[in-house]
């Protein structure tokens, strides 16, 4: 009997430890999982408010017809991989506008998302999978009452199940389900596909009636939608009334139990041979599972790693996405800004130095804005670099006295860069303000004094996430400052982050050395700790041959006007009525068009323009096809394409790109610079 009592009560003591130990990894999956979801939502919170404040002051007949909503409703849906798109409808519940090509006559009023769409709730309407009737994909939507846009209509996005789909399958075991469901029993995505039939949880299945009890847990059950049995932990995402619940299959997390009732039996077995063979196998038993337990916990702490990691990078991209779009609207505000400035200073008749001031001050201002939107597109790396090698010994050898000011008397700067040193593949020029950043935060760290140490060394590194193997440089700063918690080094590199006072900065210090690292092809890594200081490593790659050959900067041609005829084509009015008056203040005659096709009729009908200049964001046909366009029909006609955002790709000979915001001078001299390029200049 002595045996059997054994082998039942290991039996159960094992299976009990089994279980427990698949609850705890459903919890954490499962928390994973709805914090992804929260995310994904935050960010379409943020879309919906982007529309609604984009169609600000206009009625509803405008909104139907304006080409520009089109443009912007399908830019701000290919912001984010999980969209398939963006409409507005009216307070008939007729589809007013959509991020497609052709907008259709419907009538949308029967919808969910349409009749139950929010007012003044913080959270939007999640509405149940929808088969659309245009793109014919099931789809849910985000859907809310417009507010600063006219009154009684409807902003909505849809997301697509799928990408949801995708992502769980990067974390779950075959066999494992995932299933995102409203409170209301409402399926809204599920992994694997459901085989019963059914769309909506009953009250009685086991995730309706844990909800009612309590917004997260644990539960047992055979689900409704493919009959199998499985562990399963849920928790609420955020304040939705939406759940994320993971299944653990309970065949899988039963196999290890039954192989060890295996072991147990024969262990029984052999301990009617005697006291002595039972306790040889059962150490061995013991000693096994115990090497298994440890490989397993090796194992969960390597996935928890990488979970955290994914996280982390998935949170940096949406706000990577949101800043660059944040940018490019205000490079159009601000080039509106700054030229008006640069034109009421040029045309002032008669000198006032209290005017004049007002206008100096108020430049400045708008140039400070405009290094802010810099300093947001280098972190959502949407800010173009000029890398090539840089001699780092020499960099931080000729930035020694600035960093010295920076400091101030009260903190000990030492530099260490050894002799041979790799060059490093970078802008020069963004390393010295990444460096700078650094050094300002440090002695922010520690206001009664202290020390800064700058040092460098070549390294060959591998294993670090989201980092290719390879040759890297790096370049430590370290300092002896208070130091800081964890939860405060997971935000540092958040736009718009920080822990100093109001009025004391700007948080976006560390955010720009984030976006030069991760633009560089480079990473940053913190070591922190209350009390103990701070460290960051910058990791740069080795520069190649291709890095080494770069040019320098070329001189800016100096500022002129002339009397050649200019083809202006802007669709943003302010902007272009800006342009045109300040190209005839410089003495050229300028024809203006708002769109591509006006624009291409007037280069058709008039042989004297000598220069194209056009916006790249168009509505309909864009600048790019506009150039293309013109150069097929005059190809000696020199072409400059101008662009909010900063990142586009390599242009055409004979095409210059203007980036915004700009200014009269950077105006006036790129259109005298590509009038007075030789033909063949482009083609060298």
């Amino acid at each position: 009997m002595l045996p059997l009592v054994v082998f039942g009560l290991a039996a159960a003591e094992n299976r009990d430890h089994l279980e427990h130990t698949a609850e705890i990894e459903a919890r954490r999956v499962a928390r994973v999982f709805a914090e992804h979801a929260l995310k994904l939502f935050e960010t379409d919170e943020q879309i919906l408010r982007r529309v609604d404040t984009r169609i600000r002051g206009m009625s509803w007949d405008e909104v139907r017809a304006s080409g520009e909503v089109t443009t912007f409703l399908r830019r701000v849906a290919s912001e984010t991989a999980h969209l398939r798109g963006a409409g507005l409808i009216d307070p008939a519940g007729r589809l007013a506008q959509l991020s497609e090509e052709e907008i259709p006559v419907l009538d949308l009023s029967d919808r969910d998302y349409v009749r139950e769409a929010p007012a003044e709730s913080p959270q939007s309407f999640v509405s149940s999978p929808i088969v659309g009737r245009i793109s014919g994909e099931s789809l849910f939507r985000l859907s809310r009452h417009t507010q600063e846009g006219p009154e009684g209509g409807v902003i909505f996005v849809a997301m697509d199940p799928r990408y949801l789909v995708e992502f769980y399958r990067t974390s779950t075991r075959p066999g494992d389900s995932v299933t995102m469901a409203r409170a209301d029993g409402t399926v809204l995505v599920r992994d694997p596909p459901v085989t019963t039939g059914t769309e909506v949880l009953s009250p009685g299945s086991g995730l309706m009636r844990s909800i009612a009890g309590a917004p997260q847990g644990v539960y047992r059950t055979t689900s409704e939608l493919d009959r199998i049995e499985r562990i399963h932990a849920y928790e609420r995402v955020g304040p939705y009334p939406i759940y994320v619940s993971y299944g653990l299959n309970l065949t899988g997390v039963l196999s290890e139990w039954h192989w060890n009732l295996l072991a147990y039996g024969l262990v029984a077995a052999l301990s009617s041979i005697g006291l002595v063979a039972l306790s040889l196998v059962a150490l061995r038993v013991a000693m096994r599972e115990r090497r298994s337990f440890g490989r397993w916990q090796e194992e969960a702490q390597r996935r928890e790693v990488a979970e955290a990691a994914l996280r982390q990078a998935q949170k940096m991209e949406a706000v990577g996405q949101l800043t660059g779009g944040v940018a490019h609207d205000f490079n159009n505000l601000l080039t509106v800004i700054i030229g008006n400035l640069d034109m009421a200073r040029r045309r002032m008749r008669t000198p006032d130095e209290r005017v004049s001031r007002a206008i100096e001050n108020a430049l400045q201002g708008a140039n400070r804005a405009a290094s802010l939107v810099e300093r947001l597109l280098v972190f959502s790396r949407r800010q173009p670099l000029a890398p090539r090698a840089v001699d780092l010994a020499a960099l931080v050898s000729g930035m020694e006295d600035l960093l010295h000011r920076s400091l101030g008397e009260n903190v000990a700067l030492t530099v260490a860069i050894p002799p041979g040193l790799w060059p490093v593949a970078t802008d020069p020029n963004q390393l010295e303000t990444a460096l700078v950043n650094l050094a300002v935060n440090a002695r922010d760290a520690m206001p009664e004094g202290g020390r800064l140490a700058v040092t460098a060394r070549n390294a060959e590194t591998g294993g670090v996430p989201d980092l290719e193997p390879g040759p890297y440089v790096v370049i430590e700063v370290t300092d002896t400052g208070t130091g800081m918690p964890p939860e405060v080094v997971e935000r540092i590199f958040e736009p718009f982050f920080t822990t100093k006072p109001i009025g004391q900065g700007t948080g976006l210090g560390l955010s720009q050395v984030y976006g030069l690292a991760r633009q560089s092809g480079g990473t940053v890594i913190v070591d922190s700790r209350p009390g103990q200081g701070t460290a960051i490593r910058l990791l740069l790659p080795r520069a190649d041959a291709e890095h080494r050959g770069a040019d320098e900067p070329a001189e800016h041609p100096s500022v002129g006007g002339g009397r050649e005829t200019i083809l202006l084509v802007e669709d943003q009015e302010d902007v272009r009525r800006f342009a045109v008056e300040t190209l005839r203040d410089f003495g050229y005659e300028v024809l203006e068009a708002g769109d591509a096709a006006s624009g291409f009729a007037l280069l058709e009908r008039h042989g004297r323009i000598a220069l194209l200049l056009t916006d790249i964001g168009l509505p309909g046909t864009s600048g790019r096809a506009l150039a293309e366009q013109a150069a097929r029909l005059r190809p000696d006609l020199p072409v400059i394409l101008i662009t909010g955002h900063a990142r586009e790709e390599s242009v055409p000979a004979r095409v210059g790109l203007l980036r915004k915001p700009i200014s009269s001078e950077g105006l006036a001299r790129a259109v005298r610079g590509a009038l007075d390029a030789p033909a063949d200049a482009a083609a060298e």
